[in-house]
């Protein structure tokens, strides 16, 4: 799906996961805590596990992780050179597919990147 709007799309996905965290709110509390000690600075910095993270979002063909691991790599300080060359591994990875979401993962930063 391409998206036209990135910031849009995230505030749509936001609604939407909030009504599913109140419909199972130990499991959602139970993910949350783990995406904040998965992406916390360790032996490697938290900018690049957004970095992996948005690389595993485009081989996933996952919107919704492409916009929000653009969003947070973006205010983690990330480049677009960065990002092109997650990009590059993912196809790498993930053949054409990864191409086409790749180029959505893109557009995506630089919605974010803007902002």
């Amino acid at each position: 799906m391409a998206v036209e709007q990135w910031d849009k799309f995230v505030t749509q996905t936001d609604q939407r996961m909030a009504s599913i965290r109140k419909a199972m709110p130990d499991a959602a509390k139970g993910f949350a805590e783990l995406a904040k000690a998965a992406i916390a600075p360790g032996a490697l910095d938290s900018k690049t596990k957004e970095l992996i993270a948005l690389a595993i979002g485009i081989t996933a063909r996952c919107d919704g992780c492409l916009a929000y691991h653009a969003r947070a790599a973006a205010k983690l300080g990330a480049t677009r050179d960065e990002i092109v060359e997650t990009i590059g591994v993912s196809v790498y990875m993930g053949g054409g597919p990864s191409m086409i979401y790749g180029a959505e993962a893109l557009a995506a930063f630089d919605t974010f990147k803007e902002a």
